[in-house]
């Protein structure tokens, strides 16, 4: 798999760079924003996962996240010492698919870039069922992967509208953590779960609607319809 890394500090590439070579990565090293998008123009999807350091010395990760997504669907994981759960959110919401918060465990990197690489387009969970749901103001399309409330277009990303499409399936039963990213993310890894918090956490904030993904505590999570 060709990797694209993201990292302004070469001593830091160099020794990633090392480690992944060695479990089978074709590692492409970028040094700032500008260069990395450079690399995806004519190629943009010729990388399996884009590692994104945040502190580059020319853009802002979140932008370069940002103008990634826009050009290609490739997988992204920031590297990010910001620990906060809205910083991740926001991250989330630009679209990137995972995150990892330095410092890092290698294996935990390794394990997060082969969970995100193992997504297809065959893969997503949606793409079986062919209509549209309603639960009181909050439509979703599934066929389109378009989701509204009250009638106005909210931008998910992949993974938030997966989450969402798979709970919609079943409106009212749990679905247990280890179903939910053995489904969406396609892993059985337990260090996905906090990855699941945050996806849930920032659908909450989207659809501006916190009871509607309701945590069933050492359990899972279930959609529950609003009122009429």
């Amino acid at each position: 798999m060709r990797l694209l890394l993201v990292e302004d500090d070469d001593h830091v590439a160099g020794a990633l760079s090392a480690v992944l070579s060695r479990h089978g990565f074709e590692v492409r090293h970028a040094r700032s924003g500008e260069e990395a998008l450079q690399a995806l123009v004519p190629e943009a999807d010729a990388f399996g996962v884009v590692l994104l350091d945040l502190g580059l010395p020319d853009l802002d990760g979140y932008e370069v996240c940002g103008r990634i997504r826009k050009r290609t669907t490739t997988p992204v994981i920031m590297v990010t010492a910001r620990a906060d759960v809205r910083s991740r959110i926001h991250g989330l919401n630009l679209g990137a698919d995972d995150y990892v918060v330095k410092p890092y465990d290698i294996g935990e990197l390794l394990a997060r870039i082969h969970a995100v690489s193992r997504r297809t387009v065959q893969e997503e969970p949606a793409a079986a069922v062919d209509h549209e749901v309603r639960f009181g103001d909050v439509s979703i399309d599934l066929p389109t992967r378009k989701v509204a409330v009250g009638g106005e277009a909210v931008q998910l990303t992949r993974k938030e509208f997966d989450l969402l499409a798979l709970l919609a399936q079943r409106p009212g039963v749990v679905f247990r953590r280890e179903q939910i990213i053995s489904e969406v993310w396609r892993t059985s890894w337990e260090g996905t779960g906090r990855t699941l918090e945050v996806h849930v956490a920032s659908l909450r904030s989207k659809l501006r609607m916190p009871t509607l993904i309701e945590t069933v505590r050492g359990v899972g999570y279930r959609l529950v319809a609003p009122a009429a």
